[in-house]
């Protein structure tokens, strides 16, 4: 019997994790600020809207990381799989680390949650606290055949986390909505059926005033700022799910073609099929509790991202060294998820210090070469450009850090 071979890597794969990981490190630029000194310049105000979370509907670039980021650990799964199956794993032992890993990711999530606060803040709504309360599952659905199987449980969590949010009682006329962090002046309140997905006041919501205070706190969690919630990580499992279709097609699809219009098609549908559900209201786009048309509608632009850098970068491309600068910050993605959580603020501060020291001798500020306006600008691209060259350094040294 042939031994399984150890799958080729793949360059798009590589590339938009690595778009992912810029994204993330770039709000160190806070271009959303610069934006706000440009008021009446549409180019600005453009940049300052997809360079930050939107406050609850919609969505903008900068939504698409943890999009982005989940639907990648879906699409990575495949080839994981058969790289464990050709070094002779077998289903036990990949088990094991499937849930070895989806603990550390929980519990990296809470570290970095945690830092800088006096007491462990038990929380799961982070990106790698929801990857990992979701990847076993994930797991084992990458043994299930076919691809239409998976697709089933994928609407099964879509439809099922619907009903969920559906089914649950809309708070009372005497609700007081600013005891939970929602002012009267909010303007993203739904009314009617679609109040089943407002803020802080939804089926999640109940579920982590009761789970969360299972957890030694400061004082009783009341509510989340920003209405994040811990059940989120079904329907992003949904987006991963997505992701574990996509890769499987990557690895196995023999038709260039075919491919494409399989990622294309996908794309086309889910994202319709989630504006179509806000439009009908029966289920809004809100990213923050992962609703199930966000999932459906930034699943398919996740697609569409996969499909265009697989036209770029793939099948012998003449521009596959342009990848290479994305290909450094993703080969090593964890490593600087946590490098960024962890110091980017110190390594700001520390460029403000020193660069400034230019005021004493020039009455110039180094960061303010370009102007007062874009220090923030300046500053955060030299935060960014000092982790891409340790990143490059540990590429160069062929040193990955896993998990």
């Amino acid at each position: 019997m042939n031994e399984p071979q150890k799958p080729q890597r793949i360059l798009s794969i590589d590339a938009y994790r690595g778009l992912v990981m810029l994204l993330m490190i770039a709000s160190g630029l806070q271009l959303y600020n610069v934006a706000k000194k440009f008021p009446d310049s549409p180019v600005w105000q453009s940049i300052g809207f997809h360079t930050n979370h939107v406050p609850w509907s919609g969505g903008s670039l900068h939504d698409m990381i943890q999009p982005g980021f989940s639907f990648l650990v879906g699409v990575a799964l495949p080839f994981s799989i058969a790289s464990r199956q050709a070094k002779g794993q077998g289903f036990a032992r990949m088990l094991f680390h499937a849930i070895w890993r989806a603990l550390l990711l929980v519990a990296l999530g809470i570290f970095l949650r945690s830092n800088g606060r006096p007491f462990t803040n038990f929380s799961f709504e982070d990106t790698l606290s929801q990857i990992g309360l979701g990847y076993v599952f994930l797991f084992l659905l990458g043994f299930v055949r076919p691809t239409l199987a998976r697709w089933i449980v994928f609407a099964i969590i879509v439809i099922g986390y619907w009903a969920f949010f559906a089914l649950h009682p809309l708070p009372g006329a005497d609700f007081n909505y600013a005891a939970v962090g929602v002012p009267d002046t909010w303007p993203h309140h739904y009314e009617g059926f679609m109040a089943h997905w407002n803020k802080n006041s939804n089926a999640a919501w109940t579920f982590d005033t009761w789970f969360l205070n299972l957890f030694g706190r400061e004082k009783p969690w009341e509510f989340n700022a920003g209405g994040y919630a811990t059940l989120s990580f079904i329907p992003t499992l949904g987006t991963m799910i997505l992701g574990l279709i996509a890769g499987t097609w990557l690895r196995e699809s023999t038709s260039r073609g075919g491919l494409r219009l399989k990622l294309f098609l996908s794309g086309v549908v889910l994202t319709g099929l989630g504006l179509g559900a806000e439009a009908v209201g029966i289920c809004p786009i809100v990213k923050p509790i992962w609703t199930p048309a966000w999932t459906l509608y930034s699943g398919g632009i996740c697609f569409f991202f996969l499909l265009g850098f697989n036209l770029l970068f793939d099948n012998d491309s003449p521009i596959r060294l342009l990848a290479f600068p994305l290909v450094v910050l993703g080969a090593n993605s964890i490593f600087l998820y946590c490098l960024n959580g962890l110091t980017a603020g110190w390594v700001r501060d520390t460029l403000k210090t020193h660069l400034a020291l230019a005021e004493r001798h020039w009455d110039f500020k180094t960061y303010e070469v370009f102007g007062p306006e874009y220090e923030t600008a300046v500053r955060g691209g030299l935060v960014i450009l000092i982790f891409w060259f340790i990143l490059l350094w540990m590429y160069v040294k062929k040193i990955f850090v896993k998990i």
